[in-house]
Formats: structure tokens, C-alpha cells, sequence
């Protein structure tokens, strides 16, 4: 049974200027009109029973050493090629069929101090697959050995490489996207806002999945969410990793305070039981008052990052679907 250890932060802290008072705490979630699957009922009551990560003990050695693991793709014959990007280590992956001048940078989750792209093989060959797309996994660099903003660097430099460079090598991309998970949704909105504000070439959308997008850790779901994947404990630990001196309130740090005009559509996942929860849902009212297009799904009965459990179960297919049909919607009209 997979478990994952990734990274779970939130929500507004007193002194925030009036004109960011619409990303406050939301009323209520915002749950997509679904029923949940039996496969689902059943695999949410068996994390139940375990511990979540940090309940007891922040055992950074057993998270990097299982989010180091290299996970292989269950769908047959997917390329994977290793390249570097300056000394990045990167890893495409190619489904059958995927187009390789549509190119996806996936960031991994991890809590910005653990996990690899090999952990996120079999999941980014089923996003190749439903999107059609090349997936590419970039090795950023983890805190507390390379604190912030090193890690978001070298995803801006990953996929500047990208926009130049596809699985065969040099060749421009018919269009980029980027994604990520839990720290790496957190780093998708970063990546974003720091191409923007470096004049760089943009994606034509992001998909945080899951994101983390508020260190100053007062979020309600924060607090009232029990999140079967991590304990509310390690927030902070992972907070101080990552930023030790920075300002929580850094919109690189934390994208809920981020100014969003400007940037390409986003489509946010999340699940509603996971204390990420409410990041989620404010930050997709935060992109929306600057007037960004965001599609918000909030997926009843999931939890963090249900999209890479394997076997998939039936939300996770969809979700994954969902992805394919996001990026199909925001490439640019030839």
C-alpha cells in the first residue's frame, strides 16, 4: 500500500491589507457534485487506520529514503529518458501516443525536503497517456541543504529549458504546461509567478494539485481537518526547512498572496479531506479576483494527492482525465 509523505499548509494571518480580504476562510467547501466510489469509501477507511507521517516523530532519513524510491510506470512501453538541464537531473516520460512537442513540467511533492521525479514515473505516464503529452520530472534541489528560492530556480530553469528542448532533443514545444503536487503545486504557482515577473516565455497553464499555498499556518481546515496523510505537526518543521529567515508572506513562499494578472488559466485539485483543503479554494478566489480563468475541484471523499496512489481508483482516473481535458481546452488556437 502506498503511502505518501507530502506537504499540507495554510491560511490568512492578521494584517493582511484590505484588498486581499476576499482570499479569507472560506464558508464551506466547494465539493463537485459526485458520488464517491466504492473503491474510494474503501481506500480512504484503510488510511484511516494508520499513522499519519509526523503524528509521532519528523523522520526526515525515511521520508527522503521513501520518496527517493523509484516507482516504473504500470503502462507498457513508456519511454523514459534522462537528460540534465545544467546540473538538474530530469527525466521525460513518454506515453504511447503522446505528442512530444506538448510538453508538461511536473514538479514532485515531497514538503520541499524530500521526493524525486523517479518517485512520480507511473503518475506522470498516465498523465502522458491522458493528455497526450511528454511529461518531464525535474530533481529540483531540496531544503534545508538549498533553501528557498533554489528549489523554484531550478524549476524556472527547467522549464525555460523545456520551452527549447523536447524528448529527442532541441526543438521548440508546440506549447508548455506546468504541474505539481503538494510542494510542487505550491512551486507550480511560484513558477508561474516568477516567469511572469522575469519576463520569460509562459505556459499555457498550471495544475496544482493539492497545492500548499500559505506558511503562515492558520488555516481552519489546518486546524480542523483530520488528514490521514500527515500530521499537523510537521508544518512548521517543513516551514523552517524550506524558509528558514524568509517571510512567510513572500508571494514566492506562500502564492495565496501572489497578484495573478497576467498569468495563463489554472485548474486546481484537491480533496476534501486534507488539510490543503482551503489553500486550494483561496487561492483559486485569489486568482479569480485578479481575474484569471480557474477551475476549482474540490473531489468528495479524497484525500492529498489522490491522484498518484496506485492502482488508480476511479476519481483519480478522472481527475488525471480532467488534467488532459484542461490542457487540451488552453492550448493556443492555431
Amino acid at each position: 500500500m502506498r503511502r505518501n509523505f507530502i506537504i499540507a499548509v495554510l491560511l490568512v494571518a492578521p494584517g493582511i491589507p484590505l484588498g486581499w480580504a476576499d482570499v479569507g476562510q472560506p464558508a464551506a467547501p466547494e465539493l463537485l457534485k459526485r458520488e464517491v466510489s466504492p473503491e474510494g469509501k474503501a481506500y480512504l477507511q484503510k488510511l484511516r487506520k494508520r499513522t499519519p507521517f509526523g503524528a509521532n516523530d519528523f523522520n526526515l532519513a525515511a521520508l527522503r529514503a521513501g520518496m527517493g524510491s523509484r516507482r516504473e510506470p504500470t503502462i507498457k512501453d513508456v519511454k523514459l529518458i534522462k537528460v540534465k538541464v545544467g546540473d538538474i537531473p530530469c527525466e521525460w516520460v513518454v506515453a504511447p501516443g503522446a505528442d512530444p512537442d506538448l510538453r508538461l513540467l511536473y514538479l514532485h511533492g515531497g514538503g520541499f525536503v524530500a521526493g524525486s521525479g523517479g518517485y512520480y514515473l507511473a503518475q506522470a505516464a498516465h498523465i502522458s497517456a491522458a493528455a497526450k503529452c511528454a511529461v518531464l520530472l525535474p530533481d529540483y534541489r531540496l531544503a534545508p541543504e538549498n533553501r528557498f528560492p533554489a528549489g523554484l530556480d531550478d524549476c524556472v530553469d527547467a522549464h525555460q529549458w523545456m520551452v527549447a528542448n523536447g524528448p529527442a532533443g532541441p526543438k521548440a514545444a508546440r506549447a508548455t504546461f506546468v504541474a505539481g503536487d503538494s510542494a510542487g503545486g505550491n512551486l507550480t504557482l511560484a513558477t508561474l509567478l516568477a516567469l511572469r515577473d522575469r519576463k520569460l516565455t509562459t505556459p499555457a497553464g498550471g495544475i496544482p494539485i493539492s497545492p500548499c499555498t500559505d506558511f503562515t499556518l492558520v488555516s481552519d481546515s489546518l486546524k480542523t481537518v483530520p488528514d490521514p496523510i500527515i500530521s499537523a505537526k510537521t508544518m512548521p518543521v517543513f516551514r523552517d526547512h524550506y524558509l528558514d529567515k524568509t517571510d512567510p508572506r513572500n508571494p514566492l513562499a506562500s502564492p495565496v498572496f501572489g497578484d495573478y494578472r497576467g498569468l495563463p488559466p489554472l485548474l486546481i485539485q484537491v480533496g476534501e479531506h486534507e488539510m490543503l483543503r482551503d489553500d486550494s479554494i483561496r487561492v483559486a478566489k485569489k486568482a479569480r479576483a485578479d481575474g484569471i480563468a480557474v477551475k476549482l475541484e474540490v473531489w468528495p471523499g479524497m484525500f492529498h494527492v489522490f491522484q498518484s496512489h496506485e492502482p488508480l481508483l476511479p476519481e483519480a482516473r478522472a481527475a488525471i482525465d480532467h488534467m488532459g481535458e484542461f490542457m487540451k481546452s488552453a492550448l493556443p488556437r492555431k
